[in-house]
């Protein structure tokens, strides 16, 4: 449990100096931190929610060692979501391109896999009565046949990839920089679809490495794509941000976008990169594990 909770530290701190970083608002005022109802709303509830369960459960001494490392990962990516949503990091983003693309990789590549890695929805169903826990689990088996679909690997890359470059045509970006209520909108795609994306790539069965491999080369490959577009292009893309007079790190907006386009290519890339030969790692330590027993 220690190690995710370092990990979700780490990132709330980098976070936060990048927010303090990409600059001011034209008063001169520093970006605040975002207490926005529809957001801190279902942050807390989803905190309360697992924590009740949680403690429910530790009373259950039989079952509670098993639930301790979910504990570790679900606190870690609840935290990275709150560094991308409520602190300076998300005002930033509003002024600053390369600050909202640190938010959204934060939400896709950080917290979304931290959050499949915990299975929080078993912990979670502790929290309510047993008559209502019993109708969510039966709820859940009826929509069975839809979640494997949604979540089979083609299925859940290609909703990533399409969420990623639709909200990245320009219209679409600055209508979600325009609207807080399409901004909404489009950080809910992007972490449904990553959480879809990272649900069929981690909780697969173990014989799909090579698919959850594929499919991770396949969305290096298509966001790496798209940064590498914002970055070697020469004009910015958003009249959100080209229009704003931005000056972050003494960038133009046209800079800050490549740098923006940079942190989409290069970081992602690493981290499916390191995903894929986490699974591979895993599966030839099982194999080794089976061969042994032969021995």
């Amino acid at each position: 449990m220690k190690a995710p909770v370092r990990m979700a530290v780490a990132a709330w701190a980098a976070a936060s100096f990048a927010a303090r970083a990409h600059g001011v608002h034209d008063d001169g005022a520093a970006p605040g931190w975002t207490f926005d109802g529809w957001v801190v709303g279902p942050l807390l509830v989803c905190l309360a929610c697992y924590a009740v369960g949680y403690l429910r459960l530790r009373q259950r001494s039989t079952v509670a060692a098993a639930h301790h490392a979910s504990a570790g990962w679900f606190i870690a990516g609840w935290l990275v979501l709150a560094a991308a949503l409520v602190t300076p990091l998300h005002e930033a983003g509003e002024r600053s391109f390369a600050a909202h693309m640190v938010e959204h990789e934060l939400l896709m590549l950080v917290a979304a896999p931290l959050l499949v890695l915990s299975r929080p929805i078993g912990i979670a169903l502790w929290a309510f009565p047993q008559g209502a826990r019993r109708a969510l689990a039966a709820f859940g088996r009826g929509i069975g046949t839809p979640w494997r679909a949604l979540t089979a690997p083609a299925t859940a890359t290609l909703l990533q990839a399409a969420a990623l470059w639709l909200w990245h045509a320009p219209r679409l970006f600055d209508l979600a920089l325009a609207n807080p209520g399409w901004h909404i909108v489009q950080h809910l795609s992007f972490l449904l679809t990553a959480l879809l994306f990272w649900w069929a790539v981690l909780r697969g069965h173990e014989q799909r490495v090579g698919v959850a491999v594929g499919c991770l080369f396949f969305t290096a490959t298509v966001s790496g794509a798209l940064g590498a577009l914002m970055a070697f292009s020469s004009s910015p893309w958003y009249a959100g941000y080209a229009s704003s007079g931005l000056d972050a790190f003494g960038l133009t907006p046209a800079e800050d976008q490549q740098l923006a386009g940079l942190l989409m290519w290069i970081p992602g890339g690493l981290v499916h990169a390191f995903a894929g030969l986490a699974l591979f790692a895993r599966r030839l330590g099982r194999e080794g594990g089976r061969l042994d027993a032969f021995d």
